[in-house]
């Protein structure tokens, strides 16, 4: 074979390698791109300027824009997602210093109030109000911010159960007499602010309470998660583990392990109960380890539809802020890297075009499912997707100004 046809059937094969592994090399071009948080940060504090001016409502809330769609639908007062717009809006005030955000951030936080009054009916007043009044009053220092904080811990703890020892799920359902689901961990963030800024000691208490519940009964020896616990509410006998979002009761449903790792954080950094930090670095290192090879989680690690089926973003978002987290609280350098590495390779990813929105779409992320056994925003742009996304450059701003 002489030269010529040597090198010329040689450059066809070397083409059709680099085709069939395109995606692949695009991965880890991603992974490998040094995150420039100020630019995105000033990016979407400009983009959520733009989609605030839209808005003619101050009671009603961004939750999802349909597949397809461009525009936020809106809910109502008392969904468990009002208070994430009014926190991402914040948190691009707190990037941007614009006024008009500021003004927009207080109008969508205080037309929350009434919540912190109302008997809850849900678990969510965390979700509502410590996103949207706890961001406010870190950045403002409002005393009224503070007051209704510490009202809403107190109304959320009406939810406590000291027969089971955590805080009843929706109430409203009547399948088992007490739930306990795996999300409800970061209420606690509420409980634990709250004792120490004034609220009672008893907060705290009932927060690790609630925690150490979950860590008994949610959290599988194998590290993966049930998204419910069920509990014989006068008793207080653990009846089953099953799930309510995710592909199966044994299934490891992803942003379930998110709000396991976010959540057991920031309890061991509340409590420094190592017994909750070792349950933070097991639940984080499953979720690493069942990535698959894109770095996206699915919205189930075991759906059998795998890889035809939804990824979710807002899984990698939440993910992102707890390894961060997570990152600040082990003594170890090389988990310290470890964690940290791993968070900004899902910012990374949710930054890249794959999953950042086009202008015309009003979401900053696509590709987040919520609740995809009942058929509900799937592969969607979904608020709290955005939330924890803008929250998780914040935190990696945040911790790259120390270096």
């Amino acid at each position: 074979m002489n030269n010529t046809r040597y090198f010329g059937l040689l450059g066809i094969v070397c083409m059709f390698l680099i085709s069939c592994n395109a995606e692949k090399k695009e991965a880890v071009t991603v992974v490998k791109t040094e995150i420039q948080t100020d630019v995105l940060l000033n990016q979407h504090a400009t983009k959520l300027k733009e989609i605030l001016s839209t808005l003619k409502t101050t009671d009603s809330f961004p939750r999802h824009i349909f597949k397809g769609k461009t525009n936020w639908e809106l809910v109502g007062i008392k969904d468990w997602c009002s208070g994430f717009w009014a926190g991402t809006l914040w948190y691009a005030y707190e990037q941007s210093k614009d006024s008009t955000l500021l003004k927009g951030a207080k109008q969508f936080t205080e037309a929350l109030e009434s919540l912190a009054y109302t008997p809850p009916k849900n678990h969510d007043l965390g979700f509502q109000l410590y996103c949207s009044y706890g961001n406010g009053f870190r950045l403002t220092g409002n005393q009224k911010y503070k007051q209704i904080l510490l009202d809403a811990a107190n109304n959320l703890v009406t939810l406590y159960n000291p027969n089971v020892g955590s805080i009843h799920s929706w109430p409203y359902r009547t399948d088992y007499s007490h739930n306990t689901i795996i999300d409800n961990m970061m209420n606690l963030e509420l409980l634990f602010w709250a004792a120490k800024n004034g609220g009672d000691a008893s907060l705290y208490d009932m927060a690790e309470s609630h925690a150490e519940v979950t860590m008994k009964h949610i959290v599988r020896p194998d590290a993966t998660l049930y998204h419910v616990a069920a509990f014989n509410d006068s008793t207080g006998a653990f009846i089953k583990g099953y799930t309510h979002q995710g592909y199966a009761d044994e299934s490891m449903w992803a942003r379930g392990q998110a709000w396991g790792i976010y959540g057991f954080s920031f309890t061991y950094k509340e409590t420094g109960r190592e017994d909750f930090l070792k349950t933070a670095i097991n639940l984080s290192d499953k979720f690493l380890e069942r990535l698959p090879e894109d770095g996206m989680p699915y919205w189930d690690f075991d759906d059998p539809k795998i890889p035809n089926t939804p990824k979710d973003a807002s899984a990698a978002a939440v993910a992102a802020c707890g390894l961060l987290e997570l990152s600040t609280l082990v003594k170890d350098s090389e988990l310290q890297v470890k964690y940290r590495t791993a968070a900004k390779k899902l910012i990374n990813l949710l930054s890249s075009s794959a999953y950042l929105s086009r202008s015309t779409n009003q979401a900053l992320l696509l590709h987040a499912t919520g609740n995809y056994p009942d058929g509900s925003e799937i592969d969607e742009s979904i608020i709290y997707a955005d939330y924890y996304y803008m929250e998780a450059l914040m935190r990696l701003k945040a911790l790259e100004t120390k270096v």
